[in-house]
């Protein structure tokens, strides 16, 4: 397949603005849900996975996921990961509704941290049927602190953010 680039003085990006910086705060803010991409510790090999969302107590980004998740054995061993975030309407094509691929830092809580009964009880209020799995001892709480992204906002619209850019979860 040939190289195609755009030439020099050509860029998708639009500069930043606060019409980015408040999409990219909508679509972070609906969030239960996203594509986590690791790297397999064992191959290299790209992963995609789906998991649930939230915010904390104190806002921030966090998942719940099992040990035993091959994801999760991948955040241990290169907390660096890719997460996908967008809403896609039950019409039209789905290359024209918004979408952030968002570069993380996966942050494990201990489970002795003062927070973790609030942000339990934080989770709960938003995932009631995560209750059938929350306390099993290979479930552990991990914020995905955001490095930077790229906000697609539809066909032709689409910018880098920086992590000044992009908004914590509101609590």
């Amino acid at each position: 397949m040939p190289d195609r680039q755009l030439p020099d003085r050509m860029t998708p990006l639009t500069a930043t603005d606060d019409e980015a910086r408040a999409l990219a705060a909508q679509l972070i803010d609906r969030a239960r849900f996203g594509s986590l991409g690791t790297l397999d510790p064992d191959t290299g090999h790209p992963q995609v996975t789906r998991i649930a969302l939230g915010p904390g107590p104190q806002g921030g980004l966090w998942t719940l996921i099992s040990g035993l998740a091959t994801h999760a054995k991948a955040l241990q061993a290169d907390p660096r990961a890719g997460l996908l975030l967008g809403d896609v309407a039950p019409k039209g094509d789905p290359l024209f509704h918004p979408r952030l691929s968002l570069r993380v830092t996966a942050h494990w809580l201990d489970p002795m941290d003062a927070m973790a009964p609030s942000l339990r009880d934080r989770w709960l209020a938003d995932h009631p049927k995560s209750k059938l799995y929350i306390d099993l001892p290979d479930f552990s709480f991990i914020e995905l602190r955001p490095v930077d992204a790229n906000l697609n906002g539809g066909f032709g619209r689409s910018w880098h953010l920086t992590d000044q850019d992009l908004p914590s979860v509101a609590p």
